[in-house]
């Protein structure tokens, strides 16, 4: 469990390179290591809490309408994965400094960016690597929002997932491995048979030549993002909520997605956002071994997500 392996340090991982030390020299500096599993999730929910309602509420949060439900169902889940020494809230704290940085305006919008970028950079070389792969895939779609193309939305996804699947067999050209073999598919192998085994997404070919890892790249998108194909598993509640829950959430974002690419470039700073999130649903095909952990790092990105269900709303309060 990641909360121990955090807060128990048995291997002395500490450190300020990579997740795991990370989290841990994290709880330990902050001294919410040395508290009560059930005092750290109350203090964390608490600061989360706070957060959110920095970046603000919209006007008419009380209704209920399919956004709003939406985004209380979230906060559930929130709760849940937030009520423990975790890596999440490290990374929702990351988050939220980069929306707000975008959200306020400060600066002009390529001094935003550049600003924007490094901090994703930094984060990504310092707790998650795979975020220096999202600052390329944001870079490679607002290259293609500058050509003049009918569907941009599709169009930006779909390359994305082309350059991730190009950046995957490059890296097995030179290592002898893909990436989606080396994580996903190594991270399984060990799992089945066991009770977290239930939600393992296990593309239909092999991982391990060229034409499965790009067919497992695309499959891992659409499993993480569209799970239709988790409705197989009908007998099991929670997978059937998580598929119900990320295919509302996923058609919600792209909607507001194209609305926002319709705006254009110029002085758009909320679509550097978007350029942010699609890019990690893109790599969460890549790297995510279950449905479980996509959820659990898609609440890690919160704060992106609540922000771009209300960016009109937010924009006008500026």
């Amino acid at each position: 469990m990641d909360s121990k392996i955090i807060i128990f340090d048995k291997l002395n991982e500490i450190g300020l390179l990579g997740s795991y030390p990370f989290s841990i020299w994290f709880y330990k500096i902050t001294g919410l290591k040395y508290l009560h599993f059930s005092i750290i999730g109350v203090i964390q929910f608490f600061i989360v809490y706070i957060l959110l309602f920095k970046i603000g509420v919209p006007k008419e949060f009380n209704r209920l309408t399919g956004k709003n439900i939406l985004i209380y169902v979230s906060i559930v889940i929130l709760a849940i994965f937030i009520s423990m020494p975790t890596k999440e809230f490290i990374n929702f704290l990351c988050i939220f400094i980069i929306i707000r940085i975008f959200q306020k305006r400060n600066q002009n919008i390529k001094k935003t960016v550049f600003i924007g970028l490094s901090l994703i950079l930094f984060f990504g070389f310092f707790f998650r690597r795979y975020y220096i792969l999202i600052v390329f895939l944001m870079v490679v779609m607002y290259g293609i929002s500058l050509i003049k193309l009918k569907n941009k939305r599709v169009i930006s996804i779909l390359y994305g997932i082309l350059i991730m699947i190009g950046v995957s067999l490059s890296y097995g050209l030179l290592k002898g491995v893909f990436i989606s073999h080396k994580t996903r598919e190594l991270v399984n192998e060990h799992r089945i048979g066991s009770g977290n085994a239930n939600s393992m997404i296990i593309p239909p070919l092999s991982t391990d030549t060229w034409y499965g890892e790009s067919f497992g790249i695309v499959y891992g998108f659409f499993t993480v993002n569209l799970p239709i194909n988790g409705l197989k598993f009908l007998f099991k509640p929670q997978i059937i909520a998580f598929v119900f829950w990320q295919l509302s959430l996923f058609i919600m974002l792209y909607r507001r997605y194209g609305r926002c690419l319709k705006e254009g470039e110029k002085g758009n700073y909320d679509i550097w956002m978007f350029y942010f999130l699609f890019s990690y649903f893109i790599i969460q095909g890549v790297f995510e071994p279950d449905l479980g952990s996509a959820a659990r790092h898609k609440i890690g990105v919160f704060p992106l997500i609540y922000y771009l269900l209300n960016y009109e709303v937010f924009r006008k309060k500026i």
